[in-house]
């Protein structure tokens, strides 16, 4: 069993940054391929972000800008999504998840097999 648990969300202003997290705990996490998805207010989960177990590989979800970056630490049993110059439509909350086997598709949220309860992100114009 792995437990996620993120953190870092709030109320910031258009244009600011956040770093989210996500501790992970229980089983393995330095194999684990950890993603991060967003869901807003009536619409379905977005995959924005992925990464392998030993951070060497990343993934990207093809309509993400640049304004996104996924990392993580091992030793710390956490996985990290910042963003930059946040826009109103960024306003979401937001899951780390995680895949204990490598997802043939990383963006397809059934390929992996925990979630956590998820961060609200409301950015304001």
């Amino acid at each position: 069993q792995v437990q996620l648990v993120e953190s870092g969300g709030g109320l910031v202003q258009a244009g600011g940054s956040l770093k989210l997290s996500c501790a992970a705990s229980g089983r393995t996490f330095s194999t684990a391929t950890m993603g991060w998805f967003r869901q807003a207010p009536e619409k379905g989960r977005e995959f924005l972000l992925a990464i392998s177990g030993s951070g060497g590989r990343t993934y990207y979800a093809g309509s993400l800008s640049g304004r996104f970056a996924i990392s993580r630490d091992n030793a710390k049993n956490t996985v990290y999504l910042q963003i930059v110059s946040l826009k109103p439509e960024d306003t979401a909350a937001y899951y780390c998840a995680a895949a204990m086997s490598a997802p043939v598709a990383a963006h397809d949220p059934n390929q992996y097999d925990y979630w956590g309860q998820g961060t609200q992100v409301t950015v304001s114009s």
